[in-house]
């Protein structure tokens, strides 16, 4: 059965307590209107700000004066007990629904291409041995391609708990010797320290490409990326879920995930619960990136990155009767064709930023 915890509860009880009527309260006892909160102090901040003495009354002073005390007995409290901490928890604790956890998509494969001529990109998918050896190909070919510059995309990598093969992927990037991150778990003697043990494969300009599904390893990578090659993150802020989980069942069949572990950065910097900030933020849809990722298999990316030059409206256009802007607009809305309209705004500003950076040095 699962301990109560006081300071949880009373976030979750404390709502019913503000909204209850005066008649919840001893007969005795005055009935003032309840405060409302201002703006500012949120009832997190209020939690927060109890003190140990106050937190060991909540419970006690709920049972003898709320209005139902059906809703304060041992189940529901337990109840919210375990709704509190995963609300305060965030990604720290998932209650699944039943037995069968759904797998990472080691099936996610590795996409290349080179942009512009000189912009490699590397779409890495699922971080699995088969996409390493994928990836060990590709940036051998875009050396012989005289590429000298790197987008490594991140947001179709699925989220894993495979910080060995992880690290692999970093070694890549990260100078030989270094400590590239640590698993640490709160037992004694359990801290795994990964390091990289072989020289890098590509050291240049380096773009990184991320979203809130970069999750757990793909955010692990990202981070060590920015570290040892001083790479730009671009797009969104990640999930904030590099830890490992253990699955615990319950006794229903459903699973407790629990975070056991957390993986630190050299200097002891955390990457949860907050995630990678991006250098240069960037929106994009989700539904737009995967028809995108989709569409690329057959068609490349380049025609999602860079914008075809429309025609304009001329002196040969008017003696002709013809309109080409008007033309190419009402041609575009009449295309049925998943992705062929699309295009992706992350992709774009890292190659925006490539050719400014590549401009700049030139001066």
């Amino acid at each position: 059965m699962l301990r109560v915890f006081p300071p949880v509860l009373f976030c979750w009880l404390m709502a019913a307590t503000i909204h209850a009527a005066p008649s919840a309260l001893p007969a005795t006892s005055a009935s003032p209107a309840t405060p409302t909160p201002s703006a500012s102090a949120s009832m997190s901040t209020l939690i927060d700000s109890l003190q140990p003495a106050d937190l060991q009354q909540v419970i006690p002073l709920l049972k003898s004066n709320f209005i139902n005390p059906a809703a304060l007995n041992e189940v529901e409290l337990n109840r919210a007990t375990l709704q509190g901490l995963i609300a305060r928890l965030g990604r720290g604790v998932v209650l699944l629904p039943n037995n069968t956890a759904a797998p990472a998509d080691a099936s996610s494969p590795l996409y290349s291409e080179v942009l512009d001529g000189h912009i490699g990109y590397l779409r890495l998918g699922a971080l699995t041995a088969a996409n390493l050896q994928a990836m060990d190909a590709a940036l051998k070919n875009f050396a012989t391609q005289k590429v000298d510059a790197l987008l490594i995309d991140l947001r179709a990598t699925p989220a894993t708990n495979d910080f060995a093969t992880t690290a692999e992927f970093a070694k890549r990037f990260a100078p030989k010797g270094k400590t590239l991150f640590v698993l640490r778990k709160p037992a004694p003697k359990q801290e795994h320290v990964f390091s990289c043990d072989r020289d890098p494969a590509y050291q240049g300009l380096l773009m990184v490409l991320a979203d809130s599904s970069t999750a757990g390893a793909a955010e692990v990578l990202g981070a060590t990326l920015r570290l040892f090659q001083k790479a730009m993150i671009i797009g969104q802020p990640t999930a904030g879920a590099a830890v490992e989980y253990a699955d615990l069942p319950l006794p229903s069949g459903k699973i407790l995930r629990v975070a056991v572990g957390e993986v630190m950065l050299p200097e002891a910097r955390p990457l949860y619960p907050t995630g990678l900030t991006p250098d240069l933020p960037v929106e994009m849809p989700e539904k737009d990136k995967r028809e995108i990722f989709q569409a690329s298999l057959t068609k490349g990316m380049s025609g999602f990155v860079f914008e075809a030059e429309r025609p304009h409206l001329n002196e040969a256009a008017l003696l002709a009767g013809t309109n080409p802007e008007l033309e190419t607009a009402q041609t575009t809305q009449r295309r049925s064709t998943p992705g062929e309209t699309l295009h992706d705004p992350v992709a774009q500003r890292a190659v925006d930023l490539v050719t400014s950076l590549a401009v700049y040095q030139k001066r």
